[in-house]
């Protein structure tokens, strides 16, 4: 077996443990692939074979994707990818060692997540209203209304089903990052968007989310509906669904939401990860007091 297929094999077997013993998502599982495909292609155009992979070898690769203009944050995923790769290859005893021991990742400047206004989000709603497709109007308004009501990830909410709605209690049940469970109040708004979504929606229709032709949403759907629309509302240059995420957990917490609170509805495994959120209400708060005290 020469050394592609060989690399192929090892990398197959990492992503079924990833798979069957960790519970990765579809998402994960197609990223760490994508990231250890090619470092594996990298190796075969240099003719090395992925055990003789050493730090040389290793500050080599990202030396050569920083000169093909891959951005800090870009390769940082990727050690994250290899990293593992290497921990279950030293783990499995293919390697003695493993390669990426005293390898740190790039320092990054920290940049705050955008956030957009109220205002903005009122403007696509009436944006939409002005359309003459009410059922397409009427979809991409849950779209909006879940992203930011219920700060769904976009894969979360390309999963939902009908059956995810818990109604009389007000709850969204949503399966997370490694198939974690977790529930999610839905707000009286959010649930008026959904009432007038069912009213449009074909009762022929197989699936809940899905466009006029009877097509399920899916990621790429979701990303051009809400650059679109905040290309023509805002004026921030993060057209991303998960802008709208970081905007509720911001929102959250500039009206004084608890910081364990906002973890939970977000899903996140880490209090640290949430954190992010209490800086960019600070940083809020300051250009707040620097626009408007007059002793600023």
């Amino acid at each position: 077996m020469n050394n592609s297929l060989i690399g192929e094999k090892y990398l197959n077997d990492y992503l079924n443990e990833l798979s069957g013993v960790k519970r990765a998502s579809a998402n994960t599982l197609a990223s760490y692939k994508r990231d250890l495909s090619n470092f594996l292609l990298y190796l075969q155009e240099k003719g090395l074979p992925l055990e003789k992979s050493s730090e040389k070898v290793i500050k080599n690769y990202i030396f050569n994707l920083a000169g093909s203009g891959i951005d800090k944050k870009s390769i940082a995923r990727k050690l994250s990818s290899l990293r593992g790769f290497f921990r279950y290859l030293h783990r499995q005893e293919i390697i003695s060692s493993n390669p990426l021991k005293n390898i740190r990742n790039p320092k990054q400047e920290k940049k705050l997540p955008e956030t957009i206004s109220l205002a903005s989000f009122e403007k696509i709603f009436n944006l939409l209203d002005e359309s003459d497709d009410k059922y397409t109007a009427q979809l991409h308004k849950l779209i909006f209304d879940l992203l930011y009501g219920c700060a769904l990830r976009v894969s979360e909410l390309c999963s939902l089903e009908i059956t995810n709605f818990d109604l009389q209690r007000k709850l969204l049940k949503v399966k997370g990052k490694g198939s974690k469970t977790r529930y999610i109040p839905i707000g009286e708004k959010t649930l008026a968007t959904f009432n007038e979504y069912l009213a449009v929606m074909s009762s022929n229709s197989k699936q809940f989310l899905c466009n006029k032709n009877g097509t399920k949403i899916y990621p790429r759907y979701v990303q051009r509906v809400v650059k679109t629309l905040l290309k023509n509302s805002s004026e921030i240059k993060s057209q991303y669904p998960h802008t709208l995420r970081h905007s509720a957990a911001t929102h959250m917490l500039d009206n004084g939401a608890d910081l364990l609170a906002v973890k939970e509805i977000l899903g996140h495994e880490d209090l640290s990860t949430t954190e992010i959120y209490t800086h960019v209400s600070i940083e809020r708060l300051k250009k707040t007091y620097k626009s408007s005290h007059p002793k600023s």
